[in-house]
């Protein structure tokens, strides 16, 4: 009986031994892949560990990267980690439990670029953007599959799309760009959105005026970016279509009026975003100049806000865009692929590209609309306002409801703490059932009819919704890639204080060009550019002095070169739901937007960035930009109307 019981209680403590070892068995997190010559964090964690863990991470040619002591429930992260040469098992973590490895495909650092450059270009050479979006997502899943084509696919449509939809503020501007549709529909049904056009045909009488109009909406709605898009250009459509002018340059008018105009008004969706990730950049500008206390106490007590505040003169690019489009509607002139989509329209050519793929046509859709009551314009009016009106109440309320209570009740913290998503469900829900009760009420449509006409203008967005997804999950596979740290350390090195500025409009730009997002942008490098531009400007005074500009230009052009980078790349979703709102071909839009986007970006750049880093007053480079902008529209754009009497 005895050798039984000693048996077991040999295997109770081998067990017991075997769980503790497994208890302190290091585990590792890292990218995806690894990029050569590109660094990148490690997370090292020893779960279940109930004493401290000594670990030694080291490289499989025997670098070691970091000796240190893992805390009990606690994680520690070693940045920097390079590595340059391939290798089955390139990171190791030993201790004394063992040795832990962390086997990820090692690629060259330029290949992360790969997936936005075969979407976008494939997109511009063929025109079918569904296709092209696809494709870049198979290339980069192909790379994060060791080249697995099968499982590639798997992936792409398992993993990347399925998370796009299922991000829940991804899923609030799906549901969002849907009911706007629907509400659309029915507005469209009842003849509302006619009535509009015949109340408002007065006023504006010509494309000049139509197109001033659609600038000043643009203006009107500054609050949020999507917000703007969507209800700016479903609403002034039938507009600019009854004046001939063609949902290119209606898409590029709401784009233009979009993003810029959130990101510099002080009150909008945006500022609290921007603000944290400023004051995250001066924690880490304090934390690093701890050993000069007076920089370091002098970084402490600047605002974020107040930083904000100052660099709104520093975005050139947004502010000269929303310049830009002002005078391209005041004189009637265009160039470049512009003029022949105007051309084309103001002739009686079509609104868009004969054999165009329309984002959004609820028109189309609703091919059999009812006859409204003539003079019934509040049919169309009432849902947009009611969609205005609960947005901006409930980006107060959310606002409000995230203050602490020592918190100042400002429009600045009420806006910048506010939730930009759930307004926007709340807003578009109770538009669609104001559009529904309107037709009901007054007898125009039935109830069966009404839900058939907000069903088609769902069915209209679908294609759009289809884009979108593609973007976003685009968008994930270049987080994947690391593509964004590839051209932060491609483009970035020792620079004179000097070019700072114009060095990060550059990287800004590319880094949102080539991921699609400027919020994704901003995130990876205010924190960077913001304690970089302090040490190279030797302080951070900001009310005068030659750091002055270094400091808030270079912030500034994070802002400015991501909204520009956002603003043309294909696959954006703002850029894609321009394109819905206006009813656009997305590529068509893409394609005559990127002249002037091209244009007022060399300004800002030529004008701006460089100039003031070198002591130029911001307000003198805007002028000096503004004027640039109104000569090169003026002697090289050609006015649309006088190159139709010459054709006639």
């Amino acid at each position: 009986m005895r050798r039984p019981i000693v048996l077991a209680a040999a295997l109770f403590v081998l067990g017991s031994m075997t769980r503790a070892a497994q208890a302190q068995q290091v585990e590792l997190d890292g990218p995806r892949v690894f990029l050569k010559g590109v660094s990148f964090p490690v997370t090292m964690t020893a779960p279940g560990a109930t004493q401290p863990v000594r670990v030694q991470l080291r490289l499989a040619d025997g670098t070691v990267v970091a000796d240190t002591v893992i805390a009990p429930f606690e994680a520690v992260i070693v940045p920097g980690v390079v590595i340059r040469q391939g290798s089955e098992a390139p990171v190791l973590a030993e201790s004394a439990s063992g040795v832990t490895t962390m086997d990820r495909p090692v690629l060259p650092s330029w290949v992360s670029l790969l997936p936005p450059i075969v979407a976008i270009g494939l997109a511009l050479i063929t025109r079918e953007v569904v296709t092209s979006l696809f494709a870049g997502i198979f290339v980069g899943c192909l790379f994060l599959t060791g080249f697995e084509p099968i499982a590639a696919a798997f992936m792409a449509a398992n993993e990347f799309a399925r998370g796009a939809v299922s991000d829940p503020n991804n899923a609030a501007i799906l549901l969002f760009s849907l009911m706007l549709g629907g509400m659309v529909g029915v507005i469209t049904r009842m003849g509302g959105t006619r009535a509009i056009v015949d109340a408002v045909a007065p006023l504006a009488t010509t494309r000049a005026r139509g197109q001033v109009a659609t600038w000043a909406a643009g203006l009107g709605v500054f609050f949020d970016d999507y917000s703007n898009s969507l209800i700016v250009g479903t609403t002034m459509r039938p507009l600019t279509d009854k004046l001939k002018i063609s949902r290119e340059k209606l898409a590029y008018i709401v784009d233009s009026t979009a993003a810029p105009v959130a990101a510099v008004f002080f009150v909008s969706t945006w500022i609290g975003y921007e603000v944290g990730l400023i004051d995250d950049g001066l924690e880490l500008a304090a934390a690093q100049n701890a050993s000069n206390p007076q920089l370091a106490a002098e970084l402490a007590s600047v605002s974020g806000f107040g930083v904000f505040l100052q660099t709104i003169p520093y975005l050139f690019y947004p502010i000269l865009a929303i310049f830009a489009v002002l005078v391209i509607s005041l004189t009637g002139r265009d160039f470049g692929p512009m003029l022949r989509a105007e051309r084309r329209a103001a002739s009686g050519g079509g609104l868009a590209r004969p054999g165009a793929q329309l984002a959004a046509d609820v028109d189309a859709e609703l091919s059999e609309a009812s006859s409204a009551p003539a003079g019934r314009w509040w049919n169309g009016v009432l849902p947009v306002a009611t969609l205005v009106v609960t947005v901006l109440g409930g980006l107060v309320v959310t606002g409000i409801s995230a203050l602490g209570p020592d918190d100042e009740r400002s429009l600045r913290n009420i806006f910048g703490g506010s939730d930009p998503f759930s307004p926007l469900l709340w807003g578009a829900l109770l538009a669609c059932v104001v559009a529904l009760a309107l037709a009901g009420f007054q007898k125009i449509l039935t109830v069966r009819e009404g839900v058939d006409a907000w069903v088609s203008g769902l069915r209209a967005m679908l294609l759009a919704m289809v884009i979108l997804v593609l973007a976003w999950s685009l968008g994930a596979v270049t987080r994947s890639l690391n593509t964004a740290g590839f051209l932060t350390e491609a483009l970035s090195g020792n620079l004179p204080a000097v070019l700072l500025p114009v060095t990060t409009f550059l990287l800004a730009a590319a880094m949102a060009f080539a991921t699609g997002t400027s919020w994704a942008t901003m995130a990876i490098m205010l924190p960077l550019v913001v304690p970089l531009s302090i040490t190279l400007a030797g302080g951070i005074d900001l009310e005068a002095g030659p750091g002055q500009a270094i400091v808030l230009g270079s912030i500034g052009s994070v802002l400015a070169g991501a909204i520009w980078g956002d603003h043309c790349s294909p696959i954006s979703d703002t850029t894609v739901l321009s394109s819905t709102a206006s009813g656009c071909d997305h590529m068509d839009h893409v394609r005559t937007q990127l002249p002037y986007a091209l244009l007022v970006g060399t300004v800002a750049v030529v004008f701006g960035s460089i100039p003031s880093a070198m002591g130029l007053p911001p307000i003198v480079s805007l002028l000096l930009g503004g004027v640039a902008i109104w000569a090169v529209i003026r002697f090289r754009g050609q006015e649309v109307d006088a190159g139709l009497e010459r054709e006639q």
